[in-house]
């Protein structure tokens, strides 16, 4: 095999797995959308139950989904030793001290909104709008279920699918560009709000690289979200 043969397999191995998380991404979104769209019908409380009751058969299936498709990929390639780790007092200090990070991140967030010196996310004020609208079913979400599925699509597969090697280099260019995405996600423009978010990112990246675990991700994701959004539980 030639050596363009072996660049063209390559960008073709590539591009096929760039589809493939576009896609994973995508069927998320897909569900995202459906909870949008109860939210919008919220003055409309049957319609609003029916596309509910969409969403959560949509949900089940997108873990179910996600999680299988995931260990699947663990046990096909796992030169970092992904699995589950025992959770111990030392890994328990670790991980507080990481939460503490986040919420560190965040204080200096809101500093800088409240000096005027960012602007609030617009997708933060779109979701507190839609909590407004339909508090349950919009908090139970942002807090138990995009964690899970978030941490599974922007650093378990993500990380898995491109960032394969256990290199410094490797690990190092994964978690700053999972980051990046995760920021890019959240803004969808390239403002300094987008590297507040991806500072969060770069956290949850190293979690899942210093871990091996990704149970760990949406245990930090999980309490920064409940966080975040205290005010309305």
């Amino acid at each position: 095999m030639t050596k363009l043969t072996q660049w063209l397999a390559a960008g073709g191995d590539w591009l096929v797995r760039c589809l493939k998380w576009v896609g994973f991404l995508a069927i998320y979104l897909g569900d995202t959308l459906l909870l949008s769209m109860a939210t919008s019908q919220s003055h409309h409380p049957q319609v609003a139950t029916r596309l509910i009751g969409v969403m959560l058969i949509y949900s089940a299936l997108l873990l179910a989904f996600l999680t299988w498709r995931y260990w699947q990929q663990i046990k096909r390639s796992n030169p970092r030793h992904i699995g589950k780790s025992r959770f111990t007092t030392k890994r328990s200090w670790q991980l507080a001290g990481l939460f503490v990070l986040m919420l560190a991140i965040q204080f200096g967030w809101n500093l800088l909104i409240n000096f005027h010196i960012l602007s609030s996310p617009a997708n933060q004020t779109e979701l507190n709008s839609q909590i407004l609208q339909l508090p349950f079913w919009n908090l139970a979400y942002a807090i138990l279920l995009a964690p899970f599925v978030e941490e599974m699509i922007f650093r378990g597969i993500f990380l898995n699918y491109f960032f394969r090697q256990d290199s410094r280099v490797m690990n190092f260019l994964g978690v700053f560009m999972s980051g990046m995405i995760f920021g890019m996600m959240h803004v969808m423009s390239f403002t300094p709000t987008l590297f507040m978010y991806a500072a969060l990112g770069w956290v949850l990246g190293f979690t899942y690289l210093k871990f091996r675990d990704l149970r760990y991700n949406v245990t930090l994701h999980f309490l920064n979200n409940a966080l975040s959004l205290l005010a309305y539980i």
